[in-house]
């Protein structure tokens, strides 16, 4: 018989993987799944929720958080993202409104603050990419607006919307610049391809070993650090534009427009007209 006056053992911290296990088994267990890996629908997570004494309101929020939540593609982990640093950035905010008002009003922002087009529309969700078009080229160049345009580098831009409440939604916002560090890696080959010329040459004039091989480890290594650092830059500027439209939303300021500039509102009004067709 156990002596009650004897020590409890101490209890073992759980860290966070262990937590998450632990609370989504003890959730199969108290609905009565048998098996894991079994779907939960909302309302049985709902009800679960209830059982053991999470409100509705924080559980809304957290499905709408993980149904916005972007899984970090296998590249991310790669040699090339360890080599000239990330190609993806994200940013997610519960901002009030309607879901279908603040991805319309996404959309308008991206649209007309960043220059990007529709690539595709879902229900909750629209992908963009940068336009193509001449004059939205000048503005860009010549930074019309005082904007940096720090999207447009990207491959493509999305953005999920999800309702959390009647008045309050979840927004998740992915912009993924892989064509930006592809063309990183194609300067690195082209600068190794230069230094191993370099060197072939000073190899084939009877230069010593030591001085001919310094082309080929050095001119590399600059190219790599200088796209290191082009990627970085480009990856350093896109969170701060994605949280800057979050701002907005947060603010609902997004139904306001600010004042732009004469040339902005020429490149705007011809790129607006439909192309002729003969």
């Amino acid at each position: 018989m156990t002596d009650p006056s004897s020590p409890k053992p101490p209890s073992r911290a759980l860290d966070r993987s262990s937590l998450e296990r632990v609370l989504a088994r003890a959730a199969e267990l108290q609905s009565g799944i048998g098996e894991p890996g079994e779907e939960f629908t909302e309302e049985q997570l709902l009800e679960l929720g209830r059982e053991v004494g999470l409100s509705p309101q924080n559980l809304r929020q957290a499905l709408a958080e993980e149904r916005t939540r972007s899984v970090v593609p296998d590249e991310e982990r790669g040699f090339a993202a360890s080599l000239f640093g990330p190609s993806r950035v994200r940013a997610a905010r519960t901002v009030p409104g309607k879901a279908s008002d603040v991805l319309g009003a996404v959309d308008a922002w991206m649209q007309r603050q960043e220059l990007l087009i529709v690539k595709r529309h879902h229900a909750d969700r629209i992908v963009w990419e940068p336009r193509q078009d001449f004059l939205v080229g000048i503005k860009r160049a010549f930074k019309v607006g005082g904007r940096d345009y720090a999207l447009s580098h990207a491959f493509e831009v999305s953005a999920t919307v999800i309702s959390v409440d009647e008045g309050r939604s979840q927004v998740g916002l992915d912009a993924d610049f892989r064509t930006s560090r592809g063309r990183s890696a194609q300067q690195t080959a082209v600068t190794s391809l230069v230094g191993a010329s370099a060197t072939a040459s000073l190899f084939f004039m009877g230069v010593t070993a030591a001085v001919a091989a310094a082309p080929v480890l050095i001119v590399p290594a600059i190219g790599i650090a200088g796209a290191r650092a082009y990627q970085g830059r480009i990856v350093t500027r896109a969170p701060l534009a994605l949280e800057q439209l979050l701002d907005q939303l947060e603010r609902a300021e997004y139904g306001r427009r600010g004042p732009e500039s004469l040339l902005g509102a020429i490149v705007a009004a011809a790129s607006a007209i439909p192309p002729r067709r003969f």
